[in-house]
């Protein structure tokens, strides 16, 4: 019976064991700290809760159960075969669709925010999570089909593998449909997108949105940083301003580092498994294997890491949560609201002369004072 060399046995149960062990808790914790906070629930948020539970499925179906592999033979029995490879197609497929529904609702909610106001909201969000995941859940149902369970006999005992049921070429369509589907369009998509936002976040000046679309976005979760001590003045809302185009700004480069890292670390494996489709026998290194593996399994791991070092909103919702720290508690969203709609009555009614200049400068969000 061939066994597995020691040092990658070891290797890969360390770096499994711990790279499992970050990703489990860290992605539980992007659920937990949005499912808590009121404040947390925005349509952006929303997806990241569904891109972590896909994570947290990828790291507990596929990750894991690995380590049996490695160590011994195959151990979960039939069911269990079918079973996991299912899950593990289902986490991934539904983690890329998790993250090119974030990327368009990012897209409508900076390039589009008048349309934005009635497309991104939280219930919509959830109906379209409901339908990444019911969709994903029925294309991923042949791979109950295509895997199975064997036993090869040596002279020293029987291995028990989970694997392939039919000839490998017969797999290359369900292999090329997975890489277009779920890796090639949406990062296409994704790259047209995020430079489409760019060249408007970044190169110039936001859409004016109406007083009324801005009391909106406050209503939908995207709450603006209010300085105490600023209620009703005008200064109060030209800072909300630059605060709302600042944490835009952040959010943008906190997903597209999510996108990158998901492009780069698929690469391995999806392009191993494009190169295999034409080699006979396939590239099998040990080696670089566990190093494809390992790159999957950072992907679903780092996404936490990732929230915690680029957004303030989530480093304190964690810190809270760890309670590692007395958190500030934030001021209730019903109290913002009011307080943007006073300001918006007082330059209404107050249009003197000498009123005049001070209601026109208060910026639409987004621009700069």
């Amino acid at each position: 019976m061939p066994r597995t060399p020691l040092a990658v046995q070891v290797v890969t149960i360390a770096l499994v064991l711990i790279i499992c062990s970050v990703g489990i808790a860290g992605n539980a914790m992007v659920v937990l700290v949005v499912a808590r906070s009121r404040h947390m629930v925005t349509p952006t948020n929303c997806y990241l809760v569904s891109l972590a539970a896909a994570d947290l499925l990828v790291l507990l179906a596929a990750g894991l159960p690995n380590l049996s592999d490695v160590v011994a033979s195959w151990v979960f029995g039939h069911a269990g075969c079918l079973c996991i490879t299912y899950l593990q197609y289902l986490g991934i497929n539904a983690s890329t669709g998790s993250l090119t529904a974030f990327t368009v609702e990012r897209y409508l909610a900076i390039c589009h925010p008048i349309r934005a106001q009635s497309l991104c909201t939280v219930a919509r969000a959830k109906r379209i999570i409901a339908l990444v995941w019911l969709g994903t859940a029925a294309y991923c149902i042949m791979w109950l089909f295509l895997v199975d369970t064997s036993e090869v006999a040596f002279a020293d005992g029987v291995r028990v593998q989970c694997g392939y049921r039919v000839s490998r070429k017969l797999y290359l369509p369900v292999y090329f449909l997975d890489f277009a589907l779920f890796y090639a369009l949406p990062l296409g998509l994704a790259t047209v997108l995020y430079t489409l936002i760019a060249r408007i976040l970044f190169l110039g000046p936001l859409p004016r949105e109406s007083d009324g679309d801005l009391a909106g976005s406050i209503h939908q979760g995207q709450s603006l940083e209010l300085p105490s001590g600023s209620v009703g003045s005008v200064r109060f809302s030209c800072r909300g301003s630059r605060g709302a185009l600042s944490s835009r700004k952040q959010v943008i480069k906190m997903l597209v580092v999510v996108v990158i890292l998901f492009a780069l670390l698929w690469t391995p494996y999806r392009t191993l498994v494009v190169v295999n489709s034409f080699l006979n026998p396939p590239y099998l290194n040990l080696w670089f294997l566990l190093f494809c593996r390992i790159c999957i399994y950072l992907n679903s791991a780092v996404n936490p890491i990732i929230y915690n070092l680029m957004s303030q909103k989530f480093r304190t919702a964690f810190q809270k949560l760890c309670r590692c720290r007395t958190a500030q508690p934030e001021p209730p969203s019903q109290y913002m609201a009011p307080v943007y709609y006073s300001i918006m009555r007082d330059c209404s009614r107050n249009n003197s002369d000498s009123n005049a200049n001070q209601c026109n400068s208060i910026p639409g969000p987004g621009q700069g004072s």
